[in-house]
Parts: C-alpha cells; sequence; structure tokens
C-alpha cells in the first residue's frame, strides 16, 4: 500500500478511523463517539498494529496516543506522512504535555488532544479533518497570490501547503509589506477551514481599555454605553482562522487573557457569568522579533511558545530580487488592467537598484504612483521617484552567509544594474563607465540573468 491511495469513498461506505491507544477504556469512549458521528473506527493498541491495520485498508483519520507499549505516537505520525500523506493524523497526549503535542504538530500532525479526552473537542477535531481538501494532483489556484519564482518564495509556497494540512497555531515573521496577512488568507483558504471566517485583526490599532470587549465581546448593559450584545473577534472567528497581526503590539494584561482562552478553547464575554466553547485557528504575525521582545520582558514565554508552534518567515523583496519582472506585470495588470503601460529600461534597472524598505506593498505603491505621473504608455525612472537613500548600489552590506561567489555576484550585479540607470539602458555607455568591453558587459549580463 502506497499514498496514491484514492480518497473517495463507495457511495455508502462509512469513512474509517483508526484509533491507537494501549488504553482499552479510551478506545471504547472514542469508537463509541465516532459511530454515533456515523463513522467506522478500527481499534488497535500498539504501533505494530498500527502500521498492520494501515497496510490493510483505506483510512481517513488516524488519532493516535503518544506513549504505547512498543513505541511513540511519533512513529505513527511520520510513517503516516512518509507512506499515505493523504491521511492526516491527531496524536492524544498526557494533561500538561504540550512539549510531545508540539513536537508532534511538526512532524506532520494534523491536531491534538488532551486526556482527559474531551468529547466536544474530539467531535470538532474529527469534522475539520475530514473536511481537508486533497492534495497531490488538485491545482494550487489560492498559491497564485504568491507571485514569483525565486527559490525562497518556491518554498514559502511548499510550506504554506503543509501548513493547511495542519491544526497547528503557526507564527508568520517578516518586514511590514513582505506578504504576511496574504500568507495568512492562502493557509485558510488551502484548510479545512476554508469555509468558514477569516478574521483579521490589527493588535497594534486597538485601544487598550477596549481590548477585552473586542476580543471576547460583551453583553449588554456589561458598562457604559453597551446597550446591546455583541460578538468579539473569537465568537466572529468560530469555524474559521483568526489572525492577529502585530501581536507584538498587545499589552500584557491582555497577553494572559489571551493564553487562557486558546488553552481552553473557550471565552467569556465582558459581563457575563458563563463561557462558550470557541474551534477556531489562530495564526499571528508581527514585523518585530518576537524572540526579542520575549527576552526584553514585555512578551509573554509562555504564550510565545503556544503561538510559535511552527514558523513561517516571509523573504523580504530585497531578498527575490529576480522575481520583480513577474511582481511588475501582476501588480500593473492589478492597477490598470489590460494595456497597462510598460516600463523603460532605465525603470526596470532603477526597480532592480532599489532595496524596497517597504518590500512589495511599497513596490505596489510605487507603480501605482509611476502610473499616474507617466506621460504615455512607457513608465521612465523618473515617473518612480525612488528614494536614492534606499538603493541597493549604495549599500555596503557584509556578506552574511552568503558564499564568496554569491556575494561576489551580487556586488557586480548591483553596479552593473546602477550603471544601466545611469545611462538609461545604453548597454555601451555602461560598458565605457564599468570600464569593460561591450563584449565582456554582454557575457555578464547573460551570466546573471540580467535582461
Amino acid at each position: 500500500m502506497s499514498g496514491n491511495r484514492s480518497e473517495r469513498r463507495p457511495r455508502g461506505e462509512l469513512n474509517r478511523v483508526l484509533v491507537v491507544d494501549d488504553e482499552a477504556d479510551i478506545r471504547e469512549l472514542i469508537d463509541l463517539t465516532l459511530s454515533r458521528m456515523g463513522l467506522a473506527a478500527a481499534c488497535v493498541g500498539s504501533v505494530a498494529e498500527a502500521r498492520a491495520a494501515l497496510a490493510a485498508d483505506d483510512f481517513q483519520l488516524c488519532l493516535t496516543d503518544m506513549r504505547l507499549p512498543d513505541g511513540e505516537g511519533l512513529e505513527i505520525v511520520r510513517h503516516i506522512g512518509e507512506h499515505y500523506p493523504q491521511t492526516p493524523v491527531a496524536v492524544i497526549t498526557a494533561y500538561g504535555s504540550a512539549g510531545n503535542a508540539v513536537a508532534a504538530l511538526k512532524a506532520g500532525a494534523f491536531d491534538y488532544l488532551s486526556k482527559p479526552v474531551g468529547l466536544e473537542q474530539l467531535r470538532a477535531l474529527v469534522k475539520s479533518a475530514l473536511r481537508l481538501p486533497g492534495g497531490g494532483g488538485e491545482a494550487s489556484t489560492a498559491m497564485q497570490g504568491l507571485t514569483g519564482e525565486s527559490a525562497c518564495m518556491q518554498q514559502v509556497r511548499v510550506l504554506i501547503e503543509k501548513l493547511a494540512r495542519s491544526q497547528a497555531p503557526i507564527y508568520i515573521s517578516g518586514e511590514s509589506g513582505s506578504g504576511k496577512e496574504l500568507a495568512a488568507r492562502l493557509i485558510h483558504t488551502r484548510s479545512a477551514r476554508s469555509s468558514g471566517p477569516f478574521v483579521p485583526v490589527n493588535c497594534g490599532a486597538i485601544p487598550e481599555n477596549l481590548m477585552e470587549s473586542e476580543f471576547f465581546g460583551y453583553r449588554k448593559g456589561a458598562f457604559t454605553g453597551a446597550d446591546s450584545e455583541r460578538e468579539g473577534f473569537f465568537q466572529a472567528a468560530n469555524g474559521g482562522t483568526l489572525f492577529l497581526d502585530e501581536v507584538a503590539d498587545l499589552p500584557l494584561a491582555m497577553q494572559v487573557k489571551l493564553l487562557r482562552a486558546l488553552q481552553e478553547k473557550r471565552v467569556r464575554k465582558v459581563g457575563s457569568v458563563t463561557e462558550e466553547a470557541v474551534d477556531l485557528r489562530v495564526i499571528c504575525a508581527t514585523h518585530r522579533n518576537l524572540k526579542d521582545c520575549v527576552d526584553k520582558g514585555v512578551f509573554r514565554q509562555d504564550l510565545y511558545y503556544r503561538l510559535n508552534v511552527i514558523e513561517l518567515r516571509m523573504p523580504p523583496l530585497r531578498e527575490r530580487m529576480e522575481d520583480i519582472p513577474v511582481l511588475v506585470d501582476s501588480l500593473l495588470l492589478k492597477l490598470v488592467g489590460e494595456g497597462h503601460p510598460r516600463l523603460s529600461e532605465a525603470a526596470k534597472a532603477a526597480l532592480q537598484t532599489y532595496s524596497f524598505p517597504g518590500n512589495v506593498r511599497e513596490l505596489e505603491n510605487i507603480l501605482e504612483r509611476a502610473t499616474a505621473l507617466a506621460g504615455g504608455e512607457v513608465i521612465e525612472a523618473d515617473d518612480l521617484q525612488l528614494s536614492l537613500a534606499d538603493t541597493l548600489a549604495g549599500e555596503t552590506p557584509g556578506r552574511g552567509s552568503e558564499s564568496l561567489d554569491d556575494y561576489l555576484n551580487r556586488l557586480e550585479r548591483q553596479a552593473i544594474l546602477e550603471a544601466l540607470k545611469q545611462t538609461e539602458g545604453n548597454r555601451t555607455a555602461a560598458a565605457r563607465q564599468l570600464g569593460v568591453t561591450f563584449r565582456s558587459l554582454r557575457y555578464r549580463l547573460e551570466r546573471l540573468g540580467i535582461e
């Protein structure tokens, strides 16, 4: 058996769930719950029995304990990921074993449950898992939003596909304008929660005195001005994804309340004495270094580990300059439509030497301004109005982790692009300025992939 088995069930045949736990009462409880949900369960008590069951039958979900007589649940997680990648697997951990749960999520587990197993949480997990979209041959249309064929962007898209099949909390790091919210939306779109709401929240834009009521809602009469009952962000995101942007801006008092809500998966409205269950996935992001915030004491360490189960880093635009031509085409099409103006050679060269401190968002703003300033069908370098202070050619960055060859190629590219910019794309004049022959310049342009 391998991972290419069909996911479709014959009409009338029940979805099957593999339950792996060495405690008979746990197996019986889960089996009974699944049968009431209209599902068929196969219950085993060891890693070896699980491997045999997986080889003998098709399963649409696996639930496994972390501690088994002949090994660890992680072995099953990895085995399923390698041989049956279309089968989501969730782990059952002992109370307080958050480290085991995190290890399982990083190994590819869809989600986890803590003992004693709550039936409400179990049912919610199973429903989410069985809604997972298929992978493999399906067209990843949502990925079209992340434009670029650079190595780092290809890695981002691959990781997003993996993260979409998990329920693990995700921390998206990256500079302002690098596409953190877009990545979060794509994870949601490709997940089992795609039919539910995606609720983005800018944590830095909410006054501290309103945070609790905005996040958790409030009852009528809870405070002056509360003339009706209102849902909060958590209730609005129920069944979907809550995206907490600029999470580092949350005050410490609110961090405590957020941590409890995430741990308990329950919230209490301001003015209420009862809690209500919420079923959502949390994705957070910030342009600040969250670990540095922890070290400085402005962000709780326990909340950091709760949110940062898996990190997705969005690369800045200056690390993927080869994507600029396709980004320009895509953004101009979005801004102007078909028949949009084209960039002159000098304008292209200018963009290739710009550092883009505001990343893709800044590139879009630059192009929007340039289309308004352009006098005809061609956008010239002057129309871009780029800041000379932010040109790569004016920088002398260290080599960092680059190889010597990559470092020298980058410096050579910057010098050539700057010369082309100054000569308005005239290659003969650029070669003269650089002190090389035209033939040598042409060879270097081909080698470096400069059009």
